[in-house]
């Protein structure tokens, strides 16, 4: 009974991970079809990928604590439903007012699932480096398949991709509806089935109280866990500039015109599933710290490469290396804070670390506004160099595990 429990919920997690992929990159290919049906500038298509990782960060912290207030099956209900709330609206409305907010519904649903499913995963895993990695995995094909989906939609009218991706969001909505939360409930007691949770009243009462005075923040206090949230930060903001400008980038720069500019998405996505099935089947991690420093090296090296060429195919092979040199660094580096991992931890580091993803779209949108748009490509470069840095750092202060 208890491993069947832990498999629902595991495979809950995958599929739900896996629509999230479709819903949030497809985010990048909408606010560029939005940009060209409203005309917006530059500036605004920024704030907008800003306000959806915006929305990210503040579903962090809200999935951290709402669940003690009001249960984790109505918390992950009322957030999640901002991917089916979200694009429904932006299919329906251009106002700017209208769309700053869908932005943020989707990425409250982003940050929610986000949360959700590393929870359900990586508790539900014998090998938590191996179950984040496919987690992740099942993330990329749902974004590798999102420009097909976008596509096919868009011969029926330009918002209806909008409309498909709300149906998309329902899925998710429903899948998480019709999942066993108990064990998420209780945090890391993952272990406990729901049957022995409703044994009696007095007990259920008692093992919540011991939930609540088993909460270990320790976490707080180590060197090791704000490092790696730091080179979380730096990633978030490298992929997320990346994943919200690239198709902007190729078109407004001629290197990739016409429709192909929008399946870069899948050229990246696809790099990055083959990484992380490879990370997860064929060349498992003995060595986390290095491991981050050889991705680290490769993200900066290909990225320069990528600024550096101003032509079709030499850019989407640059495109492709920093996608695979990408694909293992975050749930690598979530699951490299191993004993650390809870609920509470999760609950801090991911919203914390998706600052990054909130910043760097935003600066990225501001340079090209004022100076141009490969020079705010450009700026990307720098949370690159961030992830190398800390991954030395983390390196050093690994003897804590």
């Amino acid at each position: 009974m208890d491993a069947n429990f832990n498999l629902k919920q595991r495979n809950a997690g995958l599929l739900a991970f896996s629509l999230s992929g479709v819903c949030a990159i497809s985010s990048s290919i909408v606010v560029s079809l939005l940009q060209e049906s409203y005309g917006f500038a530059y500036g605004m298509t920024g704030t907008l990928l800003s306000l959806m990782s915006i929305g990210n960060l503040i579903s962090g912290f809200l999935t951290g604590f709402l669940p003690s207030k009001i249960g984790t099956r109505l918390t992950v209900t009322i957030l999640t439903a901002g991917y089916a709330i979200g694009y429904l609206v932006m299919g329906l409305s251009g106002w700017m007012t209208v769309l700053m907010i869908s932005f943020l519904l989707v990425g409250l649903a982003k940050g929610c699932t986000l949360n959700t499913c590393t929870i359900l995963v990586g508790d539900n895993s014998p090998d938590r480096t191996r179950g984040m990695n496919i987690m992740h995995a099942c993330y990329a094909c749902g974004a590798l398949l999102s420009p097909f989906f976008i596509a096919a939609a868009a011969k029926a009218g330009s918002f209806i991709p909008m409309f498909l991706l709300s149906a998309f969001g329902l899925i998710l909505w429903m899948t998480f509806l019709l999942t066993p939360m108990g064990a998420a409930d209780n945090g890391r007691e993952s272990g406990h089935v729901k049957e022995q949770a409703q044994n009696t009243a007095r007990r259920k009462g008692s093992d919540r109280e011991r939930a609540k005075g088993r909460t270990d923040w320790s976490f707080l206090r180590s060197r090791k866990f704000w490092l790696l949230t730091g080179l979380i930060f730096c990633q978030n903001a490298a992929e997320y500039s990346v994943n919200g400008w690239m198709v902007t980038y190729f078109k407004g720069s001629g290197i990739i015109s016409g429709a192909f500019s929008t399946y870069t998405v899948t050229v990246m996505w696809a790099a990055t599933l083959l990484g992380r099935l490879l990370i997860a089947f064929v060349f498992p991690v003995k060595d986390a710290c290095r491991a981050m420093i050889r991705m680290s090296l490769g993200c900066i090296v290909f990225y320069l490469g990528l600024m550096l060429v101003h032509s079709q195919t030499p850019a989407v092979v640059m495109l492709l290396l920093f996608a695979f040199s990408m694909a293992g660094m975050n749930p690598t580096a979530v699951a490299g804070a191993g004993r650390m991992t809870s609920a509470a931890s999760i609950g801090v580091m991911l919203p914390v670390a998706g600052i990054g993803a909130v910043v760097m779209p935003w600066i990225a949108g501001l340079i090209s506004e004022q100076v141009s748009l490969a020079a705010g490509m450009a700026s990307n470069i720098v949370p690159c160099v961030g992830l190398l840095v800390f991954a030395m750092l983390v390196n050093r202060v690994r003897e804590e595990d």
